[in-house]
């Protein structure tokens, strides 16, 4: 990959790339755009199989997250962390808080919180060695676990869809199949289990799947999820999940997931446009957990209520994501980029006309 050609094409910012060879820590941080404020996105930790592979997810993440907070109004811009490494196997407090360290050489340009394979205590860790952490625990001055407000924003993304599609927004009676059973995809089945919804889901790891049957909830197998007779999928898992491969297997009428990146390309969305299933892009309905995070943000400190005020306007969003899909007759993954892109050119032009009265 020639990443500045890369780069360049994607609008992004500036790539920084860690080691420390005393804790093992290999990771990637990409800051896309700060023109809304500092870029905020989550560290992820996965066994990725190549740099490579890690670079290009830490480009497509940091770009998303860009997008998700223009999008939700938000005063951020889009940044992603990745480190490469089991996070079940290799993490340790002595590779957390190298990669604080890490995070903190980028001066506050990039503001970190969770992903996928870090948490909370992570958090911590990486606090001992920079300022530049957001989503700490509650008790410590932060807004706490960012999946309960992301669970939150799915489950009204997934009533805008309904809307749409059935004319109401009750899910009671219905089948949402969920790829992935985490923290995230747990707190959105909680909503789902209120409205008496049908929910089956599948998971790699089989703790995740125990804790579902215990729920009472139907499990299937991760390679079954894709082809099961539903009336919304919902990817909680990793990105790239839809494809030319998979979106023909599809039996639903929505796609509303957590996952980051479920389009493993542009012409994936105009496919799904095309074959009449609705698609809540995944930055506009997973963004609230970077609400949650910007709610810890104000001189009056953390507030559950705003954070959960803004969560709730994502319906509102995706109504009006779904709006400009139909009148322009474009996908909805088209009319959401439009709706983040807008806001981007606005606030460009805003500090252009400042630098040009000085």
């Amino acid at each position: 990959m020639n990443i500045l050609e890369h780069m360049n094409a994607e609008g992004h910012e500036q790539v920084a790339m860690f080691s420390d060879p005393a804790s093992g820590l290999k990771a990637i941080i990409a800051v896309h755009d700060t023109t809304l404020g500092p870029a905020c996105g989550g560290t992820r930790m996965w066994p990725y199989e190549s740099e490579a592979e890690a670079l290009t997810d830490a480009l497509r993440l940091s770009q998303a997250m860009t997008y998700k907070s223009a999008a939700a109004g938000l005063h951020f811009g889009g940044g992603k962390g990745v480190i490469i490494g089991d996070p079940h196997k290799v993490k340790s407090e002595a590779l957390m808080r190298a990669y604080g360290r890490s995070v903190d050489t980028l001066g506050g340009r990039y503001l970190t919180t969770t992903d996928v394979g870090t948490t909370a205590r992570d958090l911590e860790f990486m606090r001992q060695e920079t300022r530049h952490v957001t989503g700490l625990p509650v008790s410590l001055g932060g807004s706490g676990d960012t999946s309960i407000m992301t669970g939150l924003g799915l489950y009204m993304g997934m009533k805008a869809c309904a809307e749409e599609v059935w004319g109401n927004g009750g899910l009671r009676g219905k089948t949402v199949a969920v790829q992935g059973f985490g923290k995230v995809a747990s707190h959105l089945c909680e909503h789902l289990m209120e409205e008496d919804t049908r929910i089956v889901v599948t998971d790699v790891f089989e703790d995740a799947l125990d804790r579902a049957r215990d729920w009472g909830l139907e499990v299937t197998s991760p390679n079954s999820i894709m082809t099961t007779d539903c009336d919304i999928f919902a990817p909680c898992a990793l990105g790239g999940v839809l494809n030319s491969q998979t979106i023909p297997q599809l039996k639903c009428r929505v796609v509303a997931g957590g996952a980051n990146n479920q389009l493993l390309s542009d012409d994936d969305g105009e496919e799904l446009h095309r074959r009449g299933i609705l698609y809540a892009p995944d930055y506009i309905i997973n963004a609230g957990g970077i609400i949650n995070v910007e709610a810890e943000m104000g001189d009056a400190g953390y507030s559950p209520e705003r954070a959960r005020e803004k969560t709730e306007r994502i319906h509102e969003i995706m109504g009006s994501v779904i709006r400009t899909s139909q009148a322009e007759e474009i996908s909805t993954a088209v009319a959401a980029a439009h709706l983040a892109e807008e806001r981007l050119d606005s606030v460009r032009r805003i500090r252009s006309m400042r630098r040009s009265c000085q």
